[in-house]
Order: structure tokens, then C-alpha cells, then sequence
């Protein structure tokens, strides 16, 4: 449940020319894949080792890029609508999925090559000769793109979900405006980070007049594992990260904690199927941290560093028992970030975890500017998530070596059917 914890493997295998994935096998092979809701997660390891690209569909129960294995790479990008034009930004919508279906599945937008030849091309050209990679993209829906400034922009107010609101200031909160919210926004994860940030940039051209780019992150090394074939990554205190993460092969902690349910908002039932996205900007201090004792660190986390066993015992998956006493009080520290994580001290609140590492050079102290750029995907982000991250912001000792620089939320609208473009069901 905690912005520093979540896992997974980077998928491996030869380049292939992503026009030698539709000239040799043939578009039909993708298009009988995207009709397999679980493919991706039940077939990914048996493609990979064949050597074959890793695609994931596009078209699904669900948006991909929340149960799908997590992927090494991440550029996630939040933006703007520009229009007061109800019509453009539903163009909009309809194009950026046109170009997902296309990238996703590794074809060129809009064919590539433009027609007339004197026009700029359809596709910006760097992802030529790449594979897929596994790319994802998932697109979310702020609580601004319904109502801002009191205005009903697009005629969506009386369709706003009640847990779509702005998040809240947290305790220690040092938020820039410039790198939060954001009317719309874009996930996409790749195991190739050409791939991921030619997604971002080929929609964000697409959007050009339409919707402007508010703010953008590149996150590496993915902090979450989102199937149980993933092992436990590590974030940048070196500290294995996501032990607890709800998995794909978990539908009932799916149901219960990530998924939008039919009659959770009788306003906003064309959400479920979807989820909320919860994006936080969290910057280390990781000089301070690296001059730290290892004893003080495991103290702080509640875990062994190296096998990332509780401090209470056991391995890695052992659950930690909060009653076991050591020299002077609770082995497991009262404010250790993994006790005021852990469900059963938040009213057994779970989320699923798609965090990255990220590093942005230096800042004017010469100090790196690194740190965890953490998402999660939640059901109830005000009534679960909202609390949580209050009692952690005000009580976790392991805030001393943190500031929350980012933030944001957005509704995840379900998977997109055939023919329809992503949200179709909030402007039906």
C-alpha cells in the first residue's frame, strides 16, 4: 500500500523490424491476439522466450497498462484541453485512439508515409525498426475536465464521479502546480524507452490546437510487479519494492480494491470496468539517505535490505507481526513505513502499484534529482487512498528522506470495444 513498494521483470528478445511483424506474420496474427483479454498476462513469458515481440492488445474488458505485467520503461505525460469544443475534443479522443491501436500493436501512425509526399509524414519516425516492446497506453480523465473554475466545460459536470476531486494538500506536501493534475493524461509503458516516449510524442502532436502538454515524467527500473511472475524490484534506496502488490491473478482483491463497480456512482456508471489513477511526484534525499546506517535504514523501512524479510522474521512474503517486542519497544517500529502501509493499519485498504524510479540530473545544489515517480491504481482514491496517504505524510519516520514534489488523479475509463474510441460511454 506504499509509495515504496510494487515489481517485475523486463521482458527480453531480439529486435524485429516492425514491418517485418505485418509482412512476415501478417496483421491478421495481431488482430486474433486482441480478442484474448488475458493474453497478455498468461503469454507473455512463452513469447518472449520464443523471441517473438512482445504485443499486448489494445482492445479489451479493461484499459491495458493496469493488470499487464509491469514494463521497464514509463513516459506518462498530463495535459490540457485547449478547445472549448465538446465535437474537437471527442475528435480528439477518437484519433489518439486510432494512433494507440496502430503504435500498440507496432504500426507507424497514420501509415507513415504521408500522401500527399509534400506533407509531413504521419508518424514522427523514431520508433522505425523497433518492435512493440510491450507497449501500453492508457489515457485517464482529471475531475477538470468536467468542471474547472465552475464552468460545465463540455456538458460532463452532472457525470463527474464523486471520488474524481482533486487530492488533497497531504502533511509535508511541497507541490509544484507546474508538475500536477492536468485534464487528461497518458500512460505509456514500454520495455523500450524509445518506444514509450514515441507514443507520447506522436499524441501529443496529434493533439496540437486541441490539448497542450501540462507536464510530463520518465520513470526506469518499474517499483511494482503486477503479476506473480514478476519478481520484487528494488527503488533507489535499495530496497526491494512491492512485496505486497495486488496482482493479476488476484480478481478478488481486483474487485474488491482496483475496479470500478457497476452502482458504486449511479452518476458515473459509464466508469465501470475503470479504475483511478493516483500519480505522486516523490523526490529522495538520496545523499542524506546513502550517509545513513544500515541499521537506521532497515529501521525505517521495516524490512531486511537484502532478502526484504520483515524485521520480524520469516522471508520476503512472510506477513510481519506488529505484537513481536525488541530492545525498548515493537521490533517493527510504530512510524516504520511498512507497518503504516500495511492493510490492517488503514481498514485493510489495498491498491495495485505501477511505480517507477526516475532521475532528472541535478538540482541547483548539486544534489541528483531522483526519486520515485509513484502510481496506483485505485477504486475508492478519497475514501481509502486519501486517508492512507494522510496517516503516512504525518506519521512515517521514512518522511525525513522524502518530499512529494507531484500530484495527481484521473478516472480510467474501461477497455475500448471495437469500433468505439477510448470514453466512448461518458459522452453516449
Amino acid at each position: 500500500m506504499s509509495p515504496l513498494r510494487a515489481g517485475g521483470d523486463r521482458p527480453t528478445g531480439d529486435k524485429v523490424s516492425r514491418r517485418g511483424l505485418f509482412g512476415v506474420a501478417g496483421a491478421g496474427a495481431i488482430a486474433g491476439v486482441s480478442g484474448l483479454a488475458g493474453w497478455g498476462v498468461a503469454h507473455a513469458g512463452e513469447d518472449e522466450a520464443a523471441g517473438a515481440p512482445l504485443v499486448y492488445p489494445f482492445h479489451g474488458e479493461n484499459q491495458a497498462g493496469i493488470i499487464t505485467p509491469a514494463q521497464d520503461r514509463l513516459h506518462f505525460a498530463a495535459f490540457d484541453v485547449t478547445t472549448d469544443s465538446r465535437d474537437a475534443l471527442i475528435t480528439l479522443l477518437t484519433s489518439w485512439t486510432e494512433a494507440a491501436i496502430a503504435m500498440t500493436s507496432g504500426q507507424p501512425v497514420g501509415g507513415g508515409i504521408p500522401q500527399p509526399y509534400d506533407a509531413p509524414p504521419g508518424d514522427t519516425g523514431e520508433a522505425q525498426g523497433l518492435d512493440p516492446s510491450g507497449l501500453t497506453i492508457t489515457f485517464g480523465f482529471g475531475p477538470t475536465l468536467f468542471e474547472k473554475d465552475g464552468e460545465d466545460r463540455f456538458g460532463l459536470r452532472e457525470r463527474q464521479p464523486k471520488e474524481l476531486r482533486r487530492l488533497p494538500h497531504f502533511p509535508a506536501d511541497n507541490l509544484n502546480e507546474a508538475r500536477s493534475d492536468g485534464d487528461l493524461c497518458i500512460q505509456a509503458c514500454a520495455n523500450d524507452p524509445q518506444v514509450a516516449v514515441h507514443a507520447i510524442r506522436n499524441l501529443a502532436r496529434i493533439g496540437f490546437g486541441t490539448a497542450a502538454m501540462r507536464w510530463a515524467q520518465l520513470g526506469f527500473g518499474r517499483t511494482s510487479s503486477t503479476s506473480t511472475t514478476q519478481a520484487t524490484p528494488r527503488n533507489l534506496f535499495g530496497f526491494k519494492d512491492g512485496t505486497s502488490n495486488i496482482h493479476a491473478e488476484e480478481p478478488e482483491d481486483l474487485s474488491d480494491f482496483v475496479w470500478v463497480q457497476e452502482g458504486d456512482d449511479p452518476a458515473a456508471n459509464w466508469l465501470a470496468g475503470g479504475s483511478y489513477l493516483v500519480a505522486r511526484r516523490i523526490s529522495m534525499r538520496i545523499e542524506t539517505w546513502d550517509r545513513t546506517s544500515l541499521r537506521e535504514q532497515e529501521t525505517l523501512i521495516g524490512r531486511d535490505r537484502v532478502e526484504g524479510a520483515p524485521l520480524s522474521g520469516g522471508t520476503e512474503f512472510s506477513e510481519p507481526d506488529f505484537d513481536m517486542e525488541g530492545r525498548g519497544g515493537p521490533i517493527m517500529p510504530v512510524d516504520s513505513h511498512v507497518r503504516l502501509a500495511h492493510p490492517t493499519h488503514n481498514n485493510g485498504t489495498k491498491m495495485l502499484r505501477r511505480g517507477y524510479n526516475f532521475t532528472d540530473g541535478a538540482d541547483a545544489l548539486g544534489r541528483l534529482d531522483a526519486g520515485l515517480f509513484f502510481i496506483a491504481f485505485v477504486r475508492e482514491p478519497l475514501t481509502r487512498y486519501v486517508p492512507m496517504q494522510n496517516t503516512m505524510s504525518r506519521d512515517d519516520a521514512l518522511m525525513e528522506y522524502l518530499e512529494h514534489t507531484g500530484s495527481g488523479l484521473w478516472a480510467v475509463p474501461a477497455g475500448v470495444r471495437q469500433g468505439d474510441h477510448v470514453g466512448q460511454g461518458l459522452f453516449s
